[in-house]
């Protein structure tokens, strides 16, 4: 309900600035907000809208925790006190006045922890704009640079804090890394193809007897010229291709080759790009290791289901783990296949079956009147895992691990008519396996803390016979001495009869006093 609806009763606004928290009190309605010089026009809204009631943040972590606590919808500490004192306290039980917000979120808040009705609509709204459009004028104490300052560091904070504070940071590191991935297979097979028909002029016959792209580039950078094999490359030749057979094969054909020679230059510039191409190479399996190590940290057990490309590509293209993890199995499996599913609904036709996982092994080992029946298990065994990975305190991949054996077995049974094992005894073997790691882990920790005691205990042990010794020496220091022990030892030096004479004098000192 509006203001307009409401006429009988007080209408307080709840504004919220970088600098404080102010209260203001509002007597119009729906219809005189509606004309806009009473909005634009000071003396007109200064007769609709007075400042009651102003709290100002002392520090700037006081302004960053209430824009905190405004974002997610709860009403801190320091609102509630401020409204606390400054609203009107309701009479027999029911609140004659409203209270209105900026956001639905804080509205309900305030409604919830207060009882006094909140309202937000399109009214209160143009009110809002009114008080920023004419808040210098309300606060003439602060100057306009100084609300522009706090403006823009609370705002620097906020940002700064969702960014520090990202809970979905290892998310964004997959995304980054599979994007990267993906770009660097375009690539490297584009290049490789300009590198092929780049040298092919040179050495045509190449191209015919290797064909993989890698391979290709890297008997480029060790051929050069052709004309510069002999006898002595066989070893690098067969180093590069790992066949023999092939190394000679190249050897003997370079020297009947049909191609044209290249200029030194040209040649240089083709060596240069191929080799570019090798480190390219090189520089995608460090990047998988890479994302093999993230998936395992942020999606173990969806790793272990369905592999770590497939598995990163789900989480990037979902947005986030906590994303994937909320999406039915339904969406899951046709994630990726967007456009062909509109497509279908327009047109009436058959919907697609799979999505991103139809890249898994699964899918490809499936038969053809199998392939969607299969997506659509593996797609609830992905959504399970997510939800794993996602909401499990313990990261583990037993789960993944005996999920994967769940649709093997599945397929088997597509395949052979094999009867499956039921979920319930799965999920059991898997609980089982888990308590069993966590108690042999138990087991391990006190076996250390045993092994690293006796040395403890030996030191003290040699400390404690040390300390013994001493008190023995001690002792005997003190006792009288024999005549026997007198005559055996030997004369003390003069030196330490003065230092022994100074010590039974001081020592006598106090027994004096």
């Amino acid at each position: 309900k509006g203001l307009n609806s409401r006429n009988l009763m007080k209408t307080y606004l709840l504004f919220e600035s970088a600098f404080g928290i102010a209260l203001f009190e509002a007597n119009t309605d729906g219809a005189v907000v509606q004309d806009e010089k009473n909005i634009l026009e000071m003396a007109r809204f200064g007769k609709m809208v007075k400042l009651t009631a102003f709290s100002p943040f002392k520090m700037p972590e006081n302004a960053l925790a209430q824009i905190n606590d405004l974002a997610n919808g709860i009403l801190g500490e320091d609102m509630i006190n401020f409204l606390r004192t400054n609203l009107p306290k309701p009479s027999k039980g029911e609140a004659t006045f409203q209270v209105g917000c900026g956001d639905p979120k804080l509205g309900a808040a305030v409604q919830e922890t207060l009882g006094v009705p909140c309202v937000c609509d399109e009214t209160t709204q143009e009110l809002f704009r009114g008080i920023r459009f004419h808040l210098p004028n309300f606060f003439p104490q602060l100057a306009l640079t100084d609300m522009e300052k706090a403006q823009l560091a609370l705002a620097h904070a906020y940002s700064r804090t969702k960014v520090k504070f990202d809970v979905n940071s290892m998310d964004n590191m997959v995304k980054q890394a599979v994007f990267l991935f993906d770009q660097l297979d375009k690539d490297i097979n584009k290049m490789s193809m300009r590198a092929k028909e780049w040298y092919g002029g040179h050495f045509p016959e190449l191209a015919r007897m290797v064909d993989d792209n890698i391979t290709y580039a890297k008997l480029i950078c060790f051929i050069k010229n052709r004309s510069s094999l002999t006898d002595e490359s066989l070893a690098g030749l067969e180093e590069i291709t790992k066949d023999g057979a092939k190394a000679l094969e190249i050897l003997q054909t370079a020297r009947i080759s049909m191609g044209f020679d290249l200029s030194e230059m040209d040649m240089q510039h083709v060596v240069q790009f191929a080799q570019r191409v090798v480190d390219m190479s090189a520089y995608r399996e460090k990047l998988r290791t890479y994302l093999t190590t993230k998936m395992n940290t942020v999606a173990p057990n969806l790793s272990a289901l369905v592999g770590v490309l497939v598995g990163a590509r789900l989480v990037s293209h979902a947005g986030s783990l906590t994303n994937l993890s909320k999406f039915p199995a339904s969406t899951v499996q046709i994630l990726g296949a967007e456009k062909a599913l509109f497509r279908a609904l327009k047109t009436k036709s058959n919907t697609p079956k799979y999505g991103l996982i139809f890249h898994s092994s699964f899918v490809g080992k499936a038969a053809a009147k199998n392939k969607g029946r299969i997506s659509r298990y593996l797609a609830n065994k992905c959504a399970m895992c997510s939800r794993i990975d996602s909401f499990g305190e313990n990261p583990t991949q037993v789960y993944g691990e005996m999920m994967h054996e769940q649709v093997e077995e599945r397929l088997r049974f597509y395949e052979e008519g094999v009867t499956p094992r039921k979920n319930l005894v799965v999920m059991r073997e898997a609980a089982k396996k888990i308590a069993e790691a966590a108690l042999a882990a138990a087991a391990e920790a006190p076996a250390a803390d045993a092994a690293a005691t006796p040395k403890k205990e030996h030191k003290k042990k040699r400390r404690a016979t040390a300390s013994t010794d001493e008190v023995l020496a001690a002792a005997a220091s003190e006792a009288p001495a024999t005549p026997a022990a007198e005559e055996a030892a030997p004369a003390p030096a003069e030196g330490e009869k003065k230092k022994k004479k100074k010590k039974a004098r001081v020592e006598a000192e106090p027994v004096a006093e």
